[in-house]
């Protein structure tokens, strides 16, 4: 049995080209970076994928990792600010694994479409676990046949933001794949505008095992998303 989560922690750049309310919430970068890391520390997880992570962001995870092994996939694209000048001292995004030091990196790319969202895939123990960040357009559906073949060996476990609702993930990776209910009382991603979008596209998915215990964590504002959490066990 594995116990995972993920989270996308919400990029700087991202909340201040957006106008999310978590820039305003935060002015200081440097003390979410710290509550950010405090949070992940705290969610009781043996592997935890991150998402948008920023250079900022990474060096507050790498002080609380104590011996966790750290694995990272930097993107081509450098977030650039439009609107008002970044707060951070280094722009580059990331996608970050979290787990036990024996644990193996295997692969880390962007996706070919997309130079800011991709798949980073370590192998913790039996099991494959990929990180991933999926496009929210048209280029979707390629991705996520792409994450399938990452997927392909032995017990695996995707974890992250899907920008899709459940059934849309589970219909583009096949029944080989299942991707895990999510309770309904709170949102991966709360949204008031955005009509027709989901609240839901943060996820767990697996393939030769199955997930139990799935269930949405708060984020106490910190992020733009909430947490996921659950247990995998082979089979």
């Amino acid at each position: 049995m594995l116990s995972v989560a993920s989270w996308n922690v919400l990029h700087r750049v991202h909340a201040e080209n957006w106008y999310e309310e978590v820039a305003a919430r935060w002015p200081d970068e440097v003390a979410r970076n710290a509550a950010v890391a405090e949070r992940v520390a705290g969610l009781d997880a043996a592997v935890i994928a991150l998402q948008e992570v920023s250079g900022d962001q990474l060096a507050a995870l790498r002080a609380i990792a104590g011996d966790r092994a750290v694995h990272t996939l930097r993107y081509p694209r450098v977030p650039r600010p439009k609107r008002v000048p970044t707060v951070l001292r280094d722009r580059d995004e990331y996608l970050v694994i979290l787990a036990d030091p024996a644990s193996v990196p295997v692969l880390g790319e962007a996706f070919g479409d997309d130079p800011g969202k991709g798949a980073l895939v370590v192998r913790v123990g039996e099991f494959t676990v990929i990180a991933t960040h999926v496009t929210g357009d048209g280029r979707g559906p390629g991705q996520l046949l792409a994450l399938a073949d990452l997927a392909a060996a032995g017990p695996a476990v995707l974890l992250g933001d899907f920008n899709a609702d459940r059934a849309t993930v589970a219909a583009a990776l096949g029944p080989e794949f299942a991707v895990a209910e999510l309770p309904p009382e709170l949102p991966t991603r709360p949204r008031t505008g955005g009509a027709g979008k989901s609240q839901f596209i943060d996820h767990i998915v697996t393939r030769g095992a199955v997930a139990a215990g799935v269930r949405v964590l708060d984020s106490a504002g910190l992020s733009d998303h909430n947490p996921v959490r659950g247990v995998v066990s082979a089979g």
